[in-house]
């Protein structure tokens, strides 16, 4: 560690380790965008990162270290020898050429920025160490966690795009032909007009709403209870609520099937409808119960001794303090039973019932092309994204406010 705390070693060992990263970000990002096979050079990557990371440790930070470091590292890793971004049989030189010239520039501007706090090549604080490992790591931890969800979610939409020919062609071919212009939306008519995709939205949009209106109808009191009224048994109560998730879904499966089928409930909306808040009260009574708590009793007691009755105060006075609670308690639910699979693969067969999850996997089929699984999937995601991005600030508000006053 010693060692490591000094300017000659912390630099060239940062500097391999990120023009690897950023190396084989943009191969991967290269090879979807065209569709040519481009990979990174990690021999080539780590020797000139080390030396050109080498290099802005030796160098006084600032503005103009950050413009020659980026301008060296520009004009090294353009050069046919030391380019970190090789491309495979059929891909371009020019896009080749411009993707060393992008990861040079690139690269040049933010080692300088994670090795800027260095005094130069001699031995380090512990401080200074750190500060560029935490920069180093906190420009990967981007990098990653945008790549695992952004990947997936390209590789979705690209597909989506395609026809059945270019799939067989080359079905890790990820860019697109835009001069077929509205015909790239082919395969998403098809999904409406010719498998009741429609249908399957609608069905899955008033089942999540029934859901969030009748899990609040429970939870409501049930949270307040907890968290205001006197009784026996209240404390273990409070602490067991969340016990159902500590038996796996899979288990249950078979008994609710069985008990469905006796009683008819099996392929039938009135089903799901029942069976969804039964897996979404428990989350909602612990999240509503912390928030009840945290809201000032002596509130609630002033509308007691004006004569309201327990109910009213719980309608006129904390429910219209807690609508940031409601509103992260309604949104998570949502998005539970817009997304749940298990209990609507196993209680719908009617294709006229099913919801939007149940009517994807109809799609995985070897008779139906690719691309319209992958359609589905798309419209099955963008809607719960947006919302969820449109209400994320209520939600985050709603659940911290819970934690911090319960």
């Amino acid at each position: 560690m010693n060692l490591l705390r000094h300017g000659y070693v912390t630099g060239p060992v940062l500097g391999a380790l990120w023009l690897v990263v950023l190396a084989f970000t943009l191969a991967v990002l290269m090879s979807f965008t065209t569709g040519d096979p481009f990979r990174p050079a990690l021999l080539i990557s780590v020797l000139a990162g080390a030396v050109i990371g080498g290099g802005v440790a030796a160098m006084r930070p600032g503005p103009r270290g950050a413009a020659l470091a980026a301008g060296a590292a520009l004009a090294a890793l353009s050069l046919p020898g030391l380019a970190p971004i090789a491309a495979g049989d059929g891909a371009g030189a020019v896009w080749r050429i411009a993707g060393n010239a992008v990861l040079g520039a690139g690269f040049g501007g933010s080692i300088q920025m994670i090795l800027h706090a260095l005094p130069g090549a001699g031995a380090l604080t512990r401080h200074e160490f750190e500060d560029a490992v935490i920069r180093f790591l906190t420009g990967f931890g981007y990098i990653f966690f945008t790549a695992i969800v952004a990947i997936p979610f390209y590789v979705m939409v690209m597909t989506s795009l395609k026809n059945q020919s270019e799939l067989i062609q080359n079905p890790l071919d990820f860019s697109i032909d835009l001069s077929r212009g509205w015909g790239l939306l082919r395969s998403y008519v098809e999904l409406f007009a010719d498998f009741n995709f429609g249908s399957y939205l609608w069905t899955s949009f008033y089942v999540s709403v029934l859901t969030v209106l009748l899990t609040l109808a429970f939870s409501i009191p049930g949270a307040y209870a907890v968290a205001r009224l006197r009784f026996r048994g209240r404390a273990v109560f409070s602490r067991s609520i969340l016990l159902i998730y500590m038996v796996p879904m899979i288990v249950l499966a078979l008994p609710i099937y069985i008990a469905f089928s006796m009683t008819g409930l099996r392929n039938t909306i009135f089903g799901i409808v029942l069976i969804y808040p039964v897996t979404t009260i428990p989350v909602a009574l612990y999240m509503l119960q912390g928030y009840f708590r945290g809201l000032p009793a002596e509130v609630e007691e002033a509308g007691l001794m004006d004569g309201l009755s327990r109910l009213a105060v719980i309608w006129k006075i904390t429910l219209p303090l807690s609508l940031p609670a409601l509103a992260s308690v309604s949104l998570y639910v949502f998005m539970i039973a817009w997304n749940e699979f298990l209990l609507a693969f196993m209680l719908l067969d009617d294709p006229s019932k099913f919801t939007l999850t149940r009517g994807i996997a109809s799609l995985n089929s070897s008779e139906i092309p690719r691309q319209h699984l992958m359609a589905g999937a798309v419209v099955a995601t963008v809607p719960i994204m947006a919302l969820f991005l449109g209400l994320e600030r209520f939600m985050t508000k709603g659940l911290t406010a819970g934690s911090v006053k319960g």
